[in-house]
């Protein structure tokens, strides 16, 4: 067979391109530390090394979400710590209150101590985030939620909004504490009732609860006051009149038993201490209590003489002290929610980090180079190469005039 010239010398020249390219790729990969730069390269595993990074690009956007939950969820644990000692404190100047030794002047000192507490708990409760939002807003992030009224209480303008975090897939975990459930839903330390003391009050004695026996019955209590009133029946006990102040209609309780509970109207009361004839007061329906006006009214409760000496101070004490113990409970409550939070955001970076560490590996495993395989196949690309490019340039040299 002849072999031209012309095509001598295209065979030699796509010889060289061959390996000028191969060597070329092999300088490419080297480069990049990558065997898989294109899905040219290698087409299953370009699919693989895609699908790896897709993984691995959710799985950062999770983590990066437990970082914005577990930011906020742990500055919200401590401050709802920090407001647990402010109230735990006042309760503690509450108590100390109660010492019959102290004089107007003394609980007024205890009251101005307190004041400066509640505005401690209120600038707590407003606290923001590294951002500038309010942590206890629910989903009002750009407001103030707590704040005093022209009367003196103090009003939640948040929401009880829970802003979800993504953190696994179908998976959110709460980010926030809403301040409505840390500071204003505390349960009535009575139940369905707060009790109004009266101040002609002589016996020595509190509500302990009032609920409704049932809920669900028709018949259930109005949505008025009822106002109990202690008479002599004439037999040496008492008798208990009891007004619905809605409908007018007076229930009489003979024989009243102060170590059995009184029912009335689908309203359960049980009572403590003593009442004598003439004593009053009046149930008020109330299921929850919130912190800052239970400590205000303490506050106010101090400040107002020597009314903490007689038996209606007392018995309003009493009843704040409840509140104020089913207020920490709350507190505590709310703190736990966000403990477990952080504990679970704490178990799926866990799982998170091990994922990344899988697909890694899987992905390494794909795309990463092996160095001295790379460098021997580089030298062999080159040794060709060159020998390629010599015995063409010889033989392009060569010519029959050299043999005539």
């Amino acid at each position: 067979m002849r072999i031209s010239t012309a095509q001598m010398f295209n065979q030699t020249t796509t010889n060289v391109m061959k390996s000028q390219s191969a060597t070329s790729k092999i300088m490419e990969q080297l480069a990049t530390g990558k065997k898989v730069n294109t899905a040219g390269d290698d087409p299953v595993a370009a699919i693989g090394i895609d699908n790896l990074k897709q993984q691995g690009a959710v799985v950062d956007q999770f983590l990066k979400n437990i970082d914005y939950a577990s930011n906020r969820l742990a500055v919200s644990e401590s401050k709802i710590g920090n407001a647990e000692n402010v109230v735990s404190s006042m309760r503690e100047q509450m108590l100390r209150s109660v010492n019959g030794t102290l004089s107007d002047s003394d609980r007024q000192t205890i009251a101005d101590d307190m004041r400066g507490s509640l505005e401690e708990l209120l600038s707590i409760a407003n606290s923001k985030d590294e951002s500038g939002n309010s942590l206890f807003a629910g989903f009002k992030t750009n407001s103030e939620p707590f704040a005093f009224d022209n009367n003196g209480k103090v009003v939640y303008s948040g929401d009880s909004g829970v802003r979800d975090s993504v953190v696994a897939s179908g998976v959110t975990v709460g980010s926030n504490i809403a301040g409505d459930s840390v500071f204003m839903n505390a349960a009535n330390s009575t139940g369905d009732y707060s009790v109004n003391y009266s101040a002609s009050q002589q016996g020595k004695f509190t509500v302990e609860s009032a609920v409704i026996s049932d809920p669900n019955d028709p018949t259930k209590p109005s949505a008025g006051n009822y106002t109990f009133d202690f008479v002599d029946n004439g037999a040496g006990g008492l008798d208990v009149n009891v007004t619905d102040t809605v409908t007018g209609t007076v229930t009489n309780i003979p024989n009243f038993d102060v170590t059995n509970p009184v029912t009335v109207d689908g309203i359960e009361l049980q009572l403590k201490g003593t009442p004598v004839a003439g004593d009053t007061f009046e149930l008020t329906p109330e299921q929850n209590s919130n912190m800052f006006d239970t400590l205000n009214s303490a506050i106010a409760l101090l400040e107002d003489g020597s009314k903490l000496n007689t038996p209606q101070g007392q018995a309003e004490m009493a009843q704040l002290l409840n509140n104020v113990s089913s207020g920490q409970e709350q507190m505590a409550s709310s703190r736990s929610v966000a403990g477990n939070s952080l504990k679970s955001l704490e178990n799926y970076t866990s799982t998170h980090k091990e994922e990344q560490l899988v697909n890694q590996s899987a992905l390494s495993l794909l795309e990463d180079l092996d160095y001295a395989e790379a460098i021997t196949e580089f030298e062999k690309q080159q040794m060709s190469l060159n020998a390629v490019s010599s015995v063409f340039s010889k033989v392009g040299s060569m010519s029959l005039f050299d043999y005539i």
